[in-house]
């Protein structure tokens, strides 16, 4: 939205101006910072790699930081949105299920996030995450809700789980774990590629979004 205008203003005083690739920011935690693989094999380097294959001109920023919750990410989101970034992608919240922290806070943090975004005139996307059944089902009720609610709210795109692609149909651990470092929580290269595979259509559609100055 922020480059259309400028390149809106560029017209009329009959100046060009190149095109530039639509740039995002990745704000979250190890899985989005690419804990435990080679750099070129983390989720933003691959996911901005089948940007490209697929058309879009699109530079992606890693935001991620290891061991971030949803509090970590509120407080850098307003340093993260600098005046070049057109777009935010939002995969906070699994440091908050290992730490159980009360998913009203969750909620509150995650809100604070998507009001700095609407304020700086950033479309967005947001990255659900659900809650493991050990913590009862009140609590994954609760917590599982945030994201879709919040998304609606702030008329957000919205993909449903991080994991989609390397969860199935039932998301059962033992084929998840062949996607999955020995640590059983981030993935392995294979497992990047599949989740990436599943996210990158929602990406696609955040780009166009912000190519055709929605907000």
């Amino acid at each position: 939205m922020r480059k259309q205008l400028f390149g809106i203003v560029l017209s009329l005083c009959g100046i060009s101006a190149n095109a530039e690739p639509v740039t995002i920011a990745a704000l979250g935690d190890s899985l989005t910072q690419g804990y435990g693989l080679h750099q070129e094999d983390g989720f933003v380097p691959r996911l901005q790699a089948w940007l490209q294959r697929n058309g879009a001109d699109v530079v992606l920023i890693n935001a991620g930081v290891s061991g971030d919750t949803t509090a970590g990410g509120a407080s850098r989101v307003t340093w993260t949105l600098t005046p070049d970034v057109d777009g935010l992608i939002v995969a906070l919240g699994g440091n908050d299920l290992l730490r159980g922290l009360d998913p009203a806070t969750s909620r509150a943090n995650l809100e604070k996030i998507l009001q700095a975004a609407r304020q700086a005139d950033v479309d967005t996307l947001v990255v659900g995450m659900q809650a493991p059944g050990n913590f009862g089902p009140d609590y994954k009720a609760e917590f599982d809700s945030i994201y879709p609610d919040l998304s609606e709210r702030f008329g957000t795109l919205y993909a449903e789980s991080f994991f989609a692609g390397i969860e199935g149909e039932t998301a059962d651990p033992s084929e998840m774990r062949q996607f999955m470092q020995a640590d059983g929580i981030h993935p392995n290269p294979d497992g990047v590629n599949r989740i990436v595979e599943a996210l990158g259509p929602v990406v696609l559609d955040l780009v166009a979004r912000i190519e055709a100055g929605e907000s």
